[in-house]
């Protein structure tokens, strides 16, 4: 991939924020979709380079949203193919509610490097570089929290586990808080929550639990260009989901999947645009004469570049792309 995408991306979710930010606490996360799923179609199409949407919000019949199979890119580019994974608003909900860890992010890999994951629950695990490699997500939660607390030099009464609140993951906070470790709960925005276990100033030292599979292809590819490590495994629901993974070219869909099954090779980009407050980034701020402040990162796995970007935005000079 061209490097050059890197910074090219991250106006992608620049604009996604922007314009899913202006929904914020209004109490209408289809509206914030739409406009962030708007802005990011159309910053897309300015950028040289032949994408095809790998992991998106549904299928072609669904749209406008960016669904799977899209195109894009510059209509005449000539740039690079790529896979596109694209999550233009990281929580829809949180929006609506003006909660905290609402985010815009997109991954972008070689062609054919992001796994085609269907849209269905996925456990996963995942860890900073200390811990990368030393631990499985079929291991007990008592070896998984000693074994990171070892890599990380924390006693483990020090050791932070960060878990969705959901009842499905009651057994795991148990687990969790029986060996002495802490857990911090989250509500919705599972990409962001996986990252900050992979960046030693977030304070996390591993994720866990089950969400959705296109989030963990996303959040894949960060970790990627973290160094970090990730482990998945698809849990379909039913025979109906079970053949979509077969369709989709998973033969097997409850195999375990390393974090070079789900992004291969050795580079992808990855970028996020805080909408609201989160672990990572800033959310979107109105500073008053129409000038808005946005907090991004952008990754790149080949470099091992991390870049944090702060900008000022003219309202009146983006009216094009995020509306009015």
């Amino acid at each position: 991939m061209e490097r050059e995408l890197a910074l090219e991306v991250v106006r992608v979710t620049e604009m996604a924020a922007l314009a899913s930010s202006h929904w914020l606490g209004r109490g209408k996360k289809n509206e914030a979709d739409g406009a962030a799923t708007n802005a990011m179609r159309a910053m897309f199409d300015t950028i040289n380079m032949r994408g095809t949407v790998v992991i998106g919000e549904g299928e072609l019949d669904e749209a406008p949203m960016l669904y799977i199979g899209e195109k894009l890119g510059h209509p005449d580019s000539a740039g690079p193919e790529v896979d596109v994974a694209v999550d233009p608003l990281e929580g829809t909900t949180i929006v609506a509610k003006g909660h905290n860890n609402a985010m815009s992010v997109v991954a972008i890999g070689d062609r054919g490097t992001l796994l085609h994951a269907p849209d269905m629950y996925m456990m996963k695990m995942a860890v900073g570089k200390r811990a990368a490699g030393k631990i499985s997500l079929h291991d007990p939660v008592e070896k998984m929290v000693r074994v990171v607390a070892e890599a990380n030099n924390k006693r483990i009464q020090d050791v932070t586990v960060i878990i969705q609140e959901r009842e499905r993951h009651q057994d795991i906070i148990n687990a969790v808080r029986e060996t002495g470790a802490r857990v911090k709960l989250f509500g919705d925005g599972d990409v962001g929550a996986a990252i900050a276990a992979c960046m030693p100033q977030t304070g996390i030292d591993l994720f866990l639990g089950i969400g959705g599979a296109p989030e963990g292809v996303i959040s894949a590819a960060a970790i990627k260009c973290l160094e970090g490590d990730m482990q998945a495994q698809l849990k379909p629901q039913n025979e109906a989901e079970r053949q979509r993974c077969i369709k989709m070219g998973l033969q097997e869909p409850e195999q375990l999947l390393t974090l070079d099954d789900l992004v291969k090779g050795d580079d992808a980009i990855f970028a996020a645009t805080g909408v609201s407050d989160g672990e990572l980034l800033k959310g979107v701020r109105y500073l008053g004469d129409d000038i808005v402040e946005t907090d991004s990162i952008v990754m790149r796995a080949k470099t091992k570049t991390i870049r944090f970007v702060r900008a000022l935005h003219h309202l009146n000079q983006k009216q094009n792309v995020i509306g009015k």
